[in-house]
């Protein structure tokens, strides 16, 4: 059952919306600072390497691991509650080529949700290091609570095979982020833009904390 749009989001929509959006940007970050310490400490003799320090970043890539299984979970709730509850309407005065970039935009977000934490879950599940250039045996649990078992047709590959897996999903693991990043710069300029420019209630649909801009008249 489709539930009738409104004049903005629901609560769930908007605490997914602002709760994934910290994750995310969270998780690229910190991803960033994990790959440069861990790259830091490797370019150091072995007797020279900060040891607390590479503990620290183990851990922290654990808790990456956790987030991004989080956030993929969350990603297919909210493609399901998008799908049931429809969104409110863009305003009408919005052009025809304004209405086609806001739903590539969503699309692209849902698909840079989804399949970036799948290249992390490869990545791990294909066993094999880029950045010592070792296979490795890491087991990947939900904050310690429970184990999330490795993707059968990637573990299951053999060394030379799930190399090239490790190779490939880490390369578009750190693209998307980038893309992510990128996109999610024009969404909030957009957001901006409607909310400064046109005056519109497209940003406080999502934000109902702020309140819509009165058109200026002439």
């Amino acid at each position: 059952m489709i539930r009738l749009a409104s004049d903005r989001y629901t609560t769930v929509a908007i605490v997914l919306h602002w709760t994934m959006a910290a994750l995310i940007i969270g998780m690229i970050f910190g991803g960033w600072w994990m790959s440069d310490q861990l790259a830091a400490q490797l370019a150091l003799p072995a007797e020279q390497r900060n040891l607390p320090l590479m503990q620290q970043i183990y851990q922290f890539f654990q808790t990456h691991k956790a987030i991004g299984i989080t956030i993929l979970a969350l990603t297919l709730f909210r493609i399901v509650w998008r799908l049931t509850h429809k969104a409110p309407a863009l305003p009408q005065r919005m052009s025809g080529w304004e209405r086609r970039v806001a739903k590539g935009t969503h699309i692209l977000f849902y698909a840079l949700m989804l399949l970036m934490p799948l290249a992390g879950w490869a990545y791990v599940s294909a066993g094999y290091s880029t950045s010592t250039n070792t296979y490795f045996s890491a087991a990947t649990t939900w904050f310690g609570l429970f184990e999330i078992p490795h993707l059968p047709f990637v573990a299951g590959q053999g060394e030379v095979e799930r190399k090239q897996i490790a190779e490939n999903a880490m390369g578009a693991h750190g693209r998307m982020a980038w893309a992510m990043l990128i996109l999610a710069g024009l969404h909030i300029a957009a957001a901006l833009k409607h909310h400064l420019v046109d005056r519109d209630d497209v940003l406080t649909r999502m934000a109902p904390i702020l309140k819509p801009l009165s058109r200026k008249t002439n």
